[in-house]
Order: structure tokens, then sequence, then C-alpha cells
């Protein structure tokens, strides 16, 4: 914590230029995770298994061997080399299928990661939830709106815990903007901007395929159940996000991301009353049915939200997200938030009084300053530009969001990103959508339940 990383001051040195040479700086302490320091009694473990083993799948079983007091115990996937790479993930040999029922079928499993195609996230979770199973669930959380009030409705049936898997809530850099936001420091904050944008192959999903995928090591039939009908095609099974048919496009992959730390900083838990789209599919011409540039404008009762991403230019790293207030804006990028505050010390007016006679420029200039008395050399104190709080070098706002989960399954208390704030994000994920594919406003309905144009 007393030592810098070159990563870590090169974010801060980038902040305190753009907040100004006074910024001071924080550094913020991470909570202990739970059982960390201790043996955990075999009691108290966490049993879980993976339901998808891709990137994703893999990244989140890597992160829980950060989380004391869990244990993996089984892996599914529709790709069999995907079963190895699982088991590589956790270290050690698992059972592994291509059948998440097998899973579910387990008595020695507490809880699921699901980490699937979004089309297939309300099948697998209202599933596990029926077999007994907490649930982790990627996000967005549901592929369209009657799926998200169906997954919402399974979680009360089965009286389960879920959580939703954008891991900024649980972040202490975004604890911390909460905590900012809260207090009135930003003033009134009517406008908050975000950004996710990349450019590369990679980042507009155009992975590369598998040397042995094939119809044999692919169960290509289950891919497309809640799908459409087709002929088996590798690069629908591995650059899903691509097509509507499965996934959400830069909306659900993306704004995803964005929306839940502002809901989660702003202090709401509510859909956006409307959106308006544009957008385009410029170059990635490859058969996918999502654009490559999009920018949503959502209206919310106190404040607009505007979010954008782009596949076709990386100026900007990261997911930069601005909260713009009355009397300070706060930047979260990365691992760092910088908040600097507005001059909003009364000042007399110089401009418009260019158009008035020296007379009455010098009379205005006589009765502000007698209105406005200045601070004495005692009384005045310097002023802190800006402050800068980041997190220490090597922390994983991943693996903090896993262990509020498996401290939830063992503590029965629901995670702040619950199946209901996670619903409420993935809507806001389809109003953009909508609003782009029907070339309208895209309006949600709450007695209804659905999105109107």
């Amino acid at each position: 914590m007393n030592s810098l990383s070159r990563r870590t001051f090169m974010q801060i040195g980038a902040g305190s230029v753009a907040a100004g040479a006074t910024a001071k700086i924080n550094f913020l302490e991470p909570a202990a995770l739970w059982g960390a320091g201790r043996t955990v009694a075999p009691s108290d473990r966490v049993r879980f298994a993976s339901i998808g083993t891709g990137t994703r799948g893999c990244e989140l079983l890597t992160a829980s061997l950060e989380v004391p007091g869990v244990e993996c115990v089984a892996v599914c996937d529709l790709y069999d080399s995907r079963h190895e790479a699982a088991q590589e993930a956790v270290q050690k040999q698992v059972p592994a299928t291509r059948n998440y029922k097998e899973i579910l079928d387990r008595k020695d499993v507490d809880a699921v990661i699901v980490a699937v195609p979004d089309h297939q996230h309300r099948r697998v979770v209202v599933d596990a939830c029926a077999a007994g199973k907490d649930v982790y669930c990627e996000k967005p959380m549901s592929h369209n709106v009657p799926d998200g009030f169906a997954i919402v409705a399974a979680v009360a049936k089965g009286n389960r815990i879920m959580q939703v898997g954008s891991q900024r809530v649980s972040s202490i850099v975004y604890e911390k903007a909460r905590e900012l936001y809260s207090s009135g420091a930003l003033g009134e904050v009517f406008l908050i901007e975000g950004s996710s944008n990349r450019n590369s192959p990679s980042g507009a999903w155009i992975y590369p395929i598998p040397p042995d995928a094939s119809e044999q090591t692919i169960d290509w039939n289950a891919f497309l159940v809640g799908a459409p009908q087709r002929p088996f095609d590798a690069a629908r099974f591995f650059r899903w996000r691509c097509f509507a048919d499965y996934g959400e496009g830069l909306a659900g992959d993306l704004f995803v991301h964005l929306l839940s730390g502002i809901h989660f900083v702003a202090g709401i838990d509510e859909v956006a009353q409307r959106a308006q789209t544009t957008g385009g599919l410029f170059r990635w011409k490859d058969g996918r049915d999502f654009p490559d540039v999009i920018e949503t404008v959502y209206d919310y009762p106190n404040f607009r939200v505007s979010l954008y991403c782009n596949l076709n230019n990386s100026i900007e790293s990261g997911e930069p997200i601005k909260f713009q207030g009355t009397k300070g804006t706060m930047e979260l990028l990365n691992q760092t938030l910088t908040f600097t505050p507005q001059d909003i010390a009364s000042k007399p007016e110089t401009y418009s009084t260019k158009g008035w006679p020296a007379r009455l420029r010098k009379q205005y200039l006589a009765d502000w300053a007698a209105q406005n008395p200045q601070p004495t050399p005692l009384e005045y104190q310097t002023k802190v530009r800006a402050e800068i709080f980041t997190a220490p070098d090597g922390y994983s706002d991943v693996s903090a969001h896993q262990a509020n989960f498996f401290d939830s399954v063992r503590t029965r208390k629901r995670p702040v990103e619950n199946e209901v704030f996670g619903n409420h994000t993935a809507i806001g994920c389809h109003l953009a959508n909508y609003a782009y594919f029907n070339k309208t406003i895209a309006t949600w309905d709450a007695g209804a339940k659905t999105i109107k144009g």
C-alpha cells in the first residue's frame, strides 16, 4: 500500500494532470474476504459448479480460487475442450459434463455459476432455482423482457439467493463513488456520461475458432434450445454475441456494465423511463445483427444518462463514467476515482457589463465587493482542487464480487446486485436495442411490464 506500481502511478498521474497539480491522493483499503487467514470448517464450505466454462466461465473459476471457503466440485459446457480448460482454471480434476441437469441433480452442489449465452439464462436459472441451487448469473441477466421477469419469479418461488455478474457493484472504487454521491458533494447531478470503446477483431467478438470445433465436440442441438433451428455453424457458437438469436450486442455486453455502475452509485433500482438510440454497422460486416457504433440517451426522473460504444476506435482506455454535478465532477476509470470540485465561488459579473459605461461598472463592482466580503489571510485555506481515490495494485473486483455472492449464500442476505437489480439494468439494454432496431423512442411501461415504441 505504501509503494506504488507503475500502473497505479500512471493512473494517478493522469488523474492529477486532469484535475490540477493540487490533487490529493487517497488509497482505498479492501475489506478482508470471509474466512481469510483461517481454516474454514467443512460444514461452512460452499460447494459450487460452473455451468458454462468459456472465456468468462473460466475467468470466474480462476477468481473463485481467491475466495476462502469455497470449492468447485463440477463443471459443464457444451464444448468438450472447455471441460479441460475449466479443470485447468480450478487447478484440479473435477467431474465434467455437457448436460447441466446432471449438475443440478448433484446433492453436493450448493450453488451454480451460470455463464452460458444470454438466450439460455432463463432456462438454466429457472431450473437451478427449482433444484434448490443458489445462482450467480452472468450479465445481462435476461435475453428479453419476459425472460427477466420469469427469472425474478423463479428466484422468489425457490427462495434462492441470486447475484448477477456485473462486478462493479462490489468494487471498493464504486463504493467510494456511491459514498461521495450520497453525501451531496457533487451537488445536483443532471447528466451522467459513460462509454466503452474497442478497436480490434477481439473487441468486436471475432474470436478464433478452435481447431477441434465440430459437431462431434460441440452439442449444437443443445446450444439451439431457445433459438431458431439452423445447420451447425461454429462462428455462431463462439461469436454468439454478434447475433440477436443468442445475445444482446453492445448494449447487453457493455452498456450493462455502465448502467449497473451508474445505478449502484446513484442509489437507484429502477428502469429508465425511455431511451433514444442511434448508431450503425459500419466496419464489422460479417453477417452480424448488431451495430458496431451505438449511442443511447436514457431518461430517468431526475437526470439523463448518455452512453456510447464504438468498436472502431479506442482513444479512451477502460470504460469511463462521468457524473456531472452542480458542485463537482466525479469520474470513474478502471480502478481510480477522480473528484473535481466545480469553482462555484461567488464572482462579480464581467462579461455582460462590458456594455455598461465605466461609471456604472465601477458602481456595480463596489456594491458587489460590499455584499461579498473576501476571507482574511488568517481565514484563507488552500483548497484541494481534486481528490483521487485508487484501489491497491492487484485488486480484483471480480474476486470481490464472487466473494460477496458466496457470502450471501452462507448468510442468506440478499446481495446488492440481486435478480431485481439485474432485471432493471438488463431492461435498460433491451430498451436501447428496441429503440435502435425499431427507429423509435422506446418507452418502459412498468404496469404492463413491456417496452412500447
